[in-house]
Order: C-alpha cells, then structure tokens, then sequence
C-alpha cells in the first residue's frame, strides 16, 4: 500500500507500463475486470480520498488536486476505461471532503464516508437520468423516507427512479444519486450500498441497459431501474449547490486528466510511427502533424491553468478555470485526434488500430459531468464574477 504520493505515483507507473503491453486486449474489452481495481486498492490508490490525519493522503482540494489527476493521467495512458471509473472515487468523495463547515451530523456522516474509502470500499455515482441533460439536479426520482437501519449515518429513504450511466457498475461499494424527497422541492444525494445487491429488481436496483458506448467502451455504465432501493440520505445541512460548487474544481480536473492522459498516448504512439517517414510526408500531412501537436500543447497548458488555480486557493477562480480546461480540452484533443488519423491514414479506420478507440474515448470529456450545455451555461455565468 502506497504510503505517500511519490509512492502511488510509482507505483501506478508500473501498473500502466504492464497494462501498457496489452494495450490491443485491454480496448477490445467491453466489461471490467475486477482484479485492476484490487491491484490499485492495493498500491494505496483509494487513500487519495482519505485525509492524512486518519492514514490516508488527502490534504485538501488545494494541495491533492494536482497528485491525483497525475495519477489518472498516467493510469489513462495504458487503460481510459480502468481511468475514469478511478476517477469517480475521489470524485465523489469530493462531496465530503471539499466543503468546509457543516454540523455534527455531517461530521460523523463524513467520517463514516472517509473509513469506508479506507478501508478499501471504491465509491462511484449513477445519477445521470435520461432526459436530464447530464444535469443531477434536475431529477425525477422519488425518494420515500424508510425505517431502515443503513451501514452509514444519516437518514434512511427508498429511492424510484430511472438511471444511467452507472460507471463502474459492478466494481463498487457505494454510489450516490439524486433524488427529490417527498414532501420537499428541492433534491437531494444520496448514497446507494451496492455490495452483492442483485441486478434483478428483488433488492431494489434493476439492470435495464448494458453499457454499449463506443467510448470509455469498458466502464459498464449500465442503466438501471431504482425501486424502492435502500439509500442514505447526505447529511449536509444547507443549499445543494455548496457541495456542488465546492468540489466542481475537482471533479472537473479529474475528468479532463483522465482525457488528457488518453490524448498524451495519442500523440506519443503517433510521433512513433510517423518518425520513419517524416522526410515522405506531404505539406499536407505536415501542417496537420503540426497543428495536432499544437493542440495537445495548448491542452497540456489549459489543464496546468485549471490546476494553478485550484492551487490559489479561490474556488470562485477555479471553478471558472476548471469549466474553462475541461472544454477546452475537450475542442482540442477531438480536433487533434482527427488530425492525426487522417495523417496516419485509412488504417486508423480499422479496430485493430488504437486510433479508432482513442478518439472516440477522448470526445467522452465534452459529455462527463458538467455535459456541453450545463457546461457552458456554467462558463457564462461565471465569466462576470
């Protein structure tokens, strides 16, 4: 187990350099193979959502930002799918570990949270509704209050609704969702205990679409049917969007790493096979070469951007900041790919090349949260600040 940040990220390098060997097998893949997740539970990656004060290495979204997008980003350089649904961890985590305030409940709540990630329990998220847009908050899910006794504090409800995009289905222990509790307006999240649930509707969650994306194609982000499943409600005491808001700087930068990493390996294994025959391109080839390099570098400077604001410590400033490099890279890494494919010709065309599956994995960044238009509504309101 990774006992500090140097050590992860060593660590993780030499899982994405194995991994890297069967880069053909791992993007002919459609499902995930639980046995990664143990080796990066064991390497210490799931610390990186615990604070230093009870074993683990968060120091605050301030400081551990930056360390755990490296570490996607070099775990995206040999599996995307394997990436992203790391990324949802801390991700989700972030809820609980970016605000600051909030009273008793929540503390003994968050603490509860932060064990479980200690004690080597991966969380992830299936909020994502059909018709919602991407956006959590506009949920029609119901969730009734029930007696139950769940295995985290805070109040217990039974959620229906239908979900997509549960990424990492099948490889977690927790998820959380939205929902609008009955009686009030507004809605809320909650956490869903998914260790050895069923698929089959009997205990509340029912697989209704296996994930079939041409993107991050291994993440089984299924849909599923909520009935009557058992949650917990968060126990912050104030707006939603505090904890939205507060961890967005994070979450932005975890997605737009994961694609970025992808991108880096692009243009890499690109260079390499162009270097041959540099002197046989044609002007062509040679202004689309450049201008895709261009555009890997312009990525690489808006995803530093988004982390040295994070770094400033003003979550106004990297909020907007975070918006700005996570579409930004999204524009750029679509172009470039494109660029490169039709440098490196027809061939790319084919599943056998790792081109194919790259660029369809880079044009997932525009669609995760926030998607293209939360996203940009996101960016306008908050270019006046």
């Amino acid at each position: 187990m990774g006992a500090s940040w140097s050590e992860l990220a060593r660590a993780v390098e030499a899982i994405a350099g194995e991994w890297r060997s069967d880069r053909a097998g791992r993007q002919a893949r459609r499902g995930l193979d639980p046995a990664d997740f143990a080796r990066l539970a064991d390497a210490g990656f799931l610390l990186v959502a615990v604070p230093e004060d009870v074993g683990g290495l968060w120091r605050g979204i301030e400081t551990s930002t930056r360390p755990i997008c490296e570490v996607l980003r070099t775990l995206a350089h040999a599996d995307p799918s394997v990436a992203l649904v790391s990324s949802m961890h801390p991700a989700v985590l972030g809820f609980w570990l970016a605000p600051t305030g909030g009273g008793g409940r929540w503390n003994e709540q968050r603490a509860a949270v932060v064990a479980s990630a200690a004690a080597g329990q991966q969380w992830g998220t299936i909020t994502s509704e059909p018709g919602s847009g991407g956006d959590i908050l506009r949920t029609r899910s119901v969730a009734t209050p029930h007696d139950a006794i769940g295995p985290l504090p805070g109040d217990t409800f039974a959620i229906t609704g239908d979900k997509h995009f549960g990424s990492g289905s099948g490889v977690t222990s927790f998820m959380i969702t939205t929902a609008v509790p009955e009686g009030e307006d507004a809605p809320a999240v909650f956490a869903i205990d998914v260790r050895g649930r069923p698929w089959d509707g009997s205990a509340g969650l029912q697989l209704t679409a296996e994930w079939d994306g041409v993107g991050m194609a291994a993440t089984q982000s299924h849909g599923m049917r909520l009935e009557a499943c058992p949650a917990i409600r968060m126990a912050w005491d104030g707006p939603l969007e505090d904890v939205t808001v507060a961890a967005a700087p994070l979450i932005t930068s975890l997605f737009t790493a994961v694609v970025l990493g992808v991108f880096d390996e692009a243009v890499a294994t690109a260079k390499q096979q162009l270097q041959p025959r540099t002197d046989s391109l044609r002007p062509y080839e040679q202004v689309e070469w450049s201008q895709a390099e261009l555009e890997h570098w312009l990525a690489v400077q808006a995803y530093e951007g988004a982390l040295r604001a994070v770094e400033s410590g003003d979550r106004q400033r990297a909020f907007h900041a975070g918006l700005r490099a996570k579409e930004a890279v999204a524009h750029l890494a679509e172009s470039s790919l494109g660029r490169l494919t039709r440098v490196i010709g027809g061939g790319t065309f084919s599943r056998r090349s790792p081109f194919a599956s790259w660029f369809e994995d880079v044009r997932a960044l525009g669609f995760l949260r926030p998607p293209w238009g939360l996203a940009y509504d996101g960016l306008f309101a908050t270019s006046f600040l």
